[in-house]
């Protein structure tokens, strides 16, 4: 537990990211819906991405742009509507795992409780827009 840090920089989200999506590819749940939608070389564009995205949110930093319920939308219909509270917790589940495994404190509990919302929304969204015409 000692050698577990705080999150303080853009180096410590990008190693969760990475971290993050390493456990995400192989696993035997989610891995296909996301190695399905994003090409082998589209990765490293993901991981900035992603990394912008939990900087914005754990740090204020506004390096993100971008829509996550309108992507996870498309992601879903490009799945025939297939994803369900089960992605969305094996997902979650791996985002804990994966912070705990390297960090403690304040941001990690912030990255936690940050998921924890966003897995809800979006969720909730991607059913919504399931609804429309």
């Amino acid at each position: 537990m000692d050698d577990l840090k705080e999150i303080e920089s853009r180096q410590d989200v990008d190693l969760l990211v990475r971290s993050f999506y390493t456990k995400v590819r192989k696993d035997e749940l989610i891995g296909p819906v996301f190695n399905s939608i994003i090409a082998e070389e589209e990765w490293e564009n993901h991981f900035e991405k992603l990394t912008d995205f939990w900087e914005t949110n754990l740090f204020a930093a506004i390096s993100y742009k971008g829509n996550p319920m309108l992507k996870h939308a498309m992601v879903d219909a490009k799945q025939n509507g297939t994803i369900g509270q089960e992605h969305f917790g094996r997902w979650l589940m791996l985002w804990i795992e994966t912070i705990d495994q390297f960090f403690r404190g304040e941001r990690a509990e912030k990255a936690k409780y940050a998921a924890r919302k966003m897995s809800t929304g979006l969720f909730v969204g991607i059913y919504k827009a399931r609804q429309k015409p």
